[in-house]
């Protein structure tokens, strides 16, 4: 294996996103792939194989075989410390509680890069759904860095935009190969073309844009929104189903699914006109339901649906939408109804449990609607009273 600058990329997280997008995109186009991550039975395994398996679930089922991969653990500090700084590009998909764990190791890496004269800038691809990403990394790391380190001329924090859905998978599905993942035939990764300090890697499934805060808040405010809206409309509506396809096989859940995903293209078209187009935004909603509705792929209720305190937050998929669009002045019914449905989400896991957040979340929900709008979604009392009193009244209607 080679350590060549211009043919590695650094992948902290051998998660799911990371294995089955990133590394599989970037091994594909020609990268060694060399992913960092503190659970030492997949690093292990990978320094065993030097390949893992994508399996590709759709109407007919594919393998992608992932070659020219090996792990180094999390904990090794000095060999992350070396592998970041012989690093063609660098990526971080380990989720926002891990990102914060993980900056320290980077800027390290940073800081021992920098001592190497001729050591190109680094990019630093954030394939995480979070919003402002990179400004929130740019925050992290200065904190780190010593003083005087030149951060914005030294590291691209590149934004992405993660449409590619991954199942939970059954324990007897990782146990048969710790390193298989699932995943469907959606391969784009769409990320900040501005942000790059070096060229952009010219790979087949990259596509840059021009204002990545639109894209982002695309993929937010209707495939997260569509996403969550069905979980919870179904839930309500058919709360024995295990799957997505299986409530979107009811007519009436998809129609509303659909008209609230539209409801908020129409915010997003407001906040971003010359980016997007109804009639875009119109076939980009159908073909994530049809997405959605992909039986291969086995996505739960449950996986789509949990997280209410992340999902349900003040600058996420529903109450991000609401709170957007209150600020335009435009409809918000469909998308409020989706919210308040996700305050009655209890679905259960394989093993027959709630998620443990979700049940600090039921606490919360018993002190009350107004409790949940203020605290979780992030509704002030006073000046957003309209939409506390309207999701009290759907919550009322229900609880019928």
């Amino acid at each position: 294996m080679t350590n060549n600058t211009q043919n590695k990329i650094v992948l902290f997280g051998a998660g799911k996103i990371g294995r089955s997008f990133i590394g599989q995109l970037f091994s594909r186009g020609g990268y060694e792939v060399v992913f960092i991550d503190v659970f030492k039975p997949v690093i292990d395994e990978l320094n065993i194989r030097h390949s893992y398996r994508v399996i590709v679930k759709d109407d007919l089922e594919s393998v992608i075989t992932v070659n020219n991969v090996r792990g180094v653990f999390g904990g090794d500090d000095e060999a992350v410390i070396r592998e970041i700084s012989t690093a063609r590009i660098l990526a971080v998909s380990v989720g926002l509680h891990g990102l914060k764990s993980v900056m320290p190791l980077i800027a390290k890496g940073l800081e021992a890069r920098y001592e190497v004269s001729d050591a190109a800038p680094l990019d630093i691809i954030i394939a995480e759904n979070l919003r402002n990403a990179a400004e929130f990394m740019h925050d992290e790391l200065k904190k780190i860095l010593p003083e005087g380190y030149p951060l914005n001329e030294r590291v691209g924090l590149i934004e992405t935009s993660i449409g590619k859905m991954v199942p939970i998978m059954l324990k007897k599905e990782m146990e048969a190969d710790i390193l298989q993942v699932f995943a469907e035939p959606y391969n784009t990764l769409i990320l900040d073309k501005r942000a790059f300090k070096n060229p952009i890697p010219e790979i087949e499934g990259l596509a840059p844009k021009e204002n990545m805060k639109a894209w982002v808040d695309r993929k937010l405010f209707i495939h997260n929104l569509g996403h969550a809206t069905t979980a919870y409309l179904g839930f309500l509506a058919h709360p024995q189903s295990t799957f997505l396809y299986e409530v979107l096989s009811d007519p009436s859940i998809k129609k509303k699914v659909r008209q609230t995903m539209l409801q908020a293209a129409n915010v997003l078209l407001a906040k971003y006109p010359d980016e997007f187009t109804m009639a875009a935004l119109t076939e980009h909603t159908d073909d994530l339901i049809r997405r959605f509705q992909n039986k291969a792929l086995g996505d739960t209720v449950f996986r789509v649906g949990c997280d209410l305190q992340r999902k349900l937050s003040a600058e996420d998929r529903l109450a991000g939408a609401i709170h957007l669009a209150s600020k335009l002045n435009l409809p918000y019914d469909l998308i409020l109804y989706g919210l308040v449905a996700g305050f009655h989400f209890r679905a259960k896991d394989e093993a027959g449990n709630l998620l443990p957040a979700d049940l600090e979340f039921a606490v919360i929900y018993a002190k009350g609607i107004k409790n949940v709008m203020t605290t979780v979604c992030g509704f002030d009392e006073r000046i957003d009273n309209k939409v506390i009193n309207e999701a009290i009244e759907l919550d009322n209607v229900l609880n019928q």
